[in-house]
């Protein structure tokens, strides 16, 4: 397992261009934030699916690191999002993830995407993740 620190750290030498936040790591799950920028908003001020769909894959990243450690080499396989509300334009999109299964050459989770502050999630996203098979 890998501890918030250890994440962060390893995000801020191999991924310095990404610009989420680990917040919590644990018991196959994590809490990641995004601040949403202007050039991450659509016409009409709602933030952008790519965007969205981002926060989800860096959730799940995290959790899978948090529960198998520091691998650099786990890939996404599969990102199915579910767009459920507008974000509001103006608040941190906060990903929360669940690790369903983590097996021998797969993990699959699921996340919750909200805009800070808001009780109703905006996005739903399942992924699946590729392991290494030397971990």
């Amino acid at each position: 397992m890998a501890t918030v620190e250890e994440i962060t750290r390893f995000l801020e030498k191999d991924f310095p261009q990404s610009k989420g936040v680990v917040e919590q790591v644990g018991e196959k799950s994590a809490i990641v934030r995004h601040q949403v920028g202007h050039d991450q908003l659509r016409p009409g001020g709602t933030v952008s699916g790519p965007t969205l769909m981002m926060v989800a894959d860096f959730a799940l990243y995290v959790a899978i690191l948090g529960e198998i450690g520091i691998v650099p080499l786990a890939v996404t396989t599969n990102l199915n999002v579910s767009f459920l509300r507008k974000p509001v334009s103006d608040r941190d999109i906060i990903g929360r993830c669940q690790l369903m299964k983590v097996g021998k050459t797969l993990a699959v989770g699921d996340v919750y995407l909200f805009s800070e502050g808001m009780d109703e999630p905006v996005a739903h996203a399942v992924g699946t993740y590729a392991l290494p098979p030397a971990r």
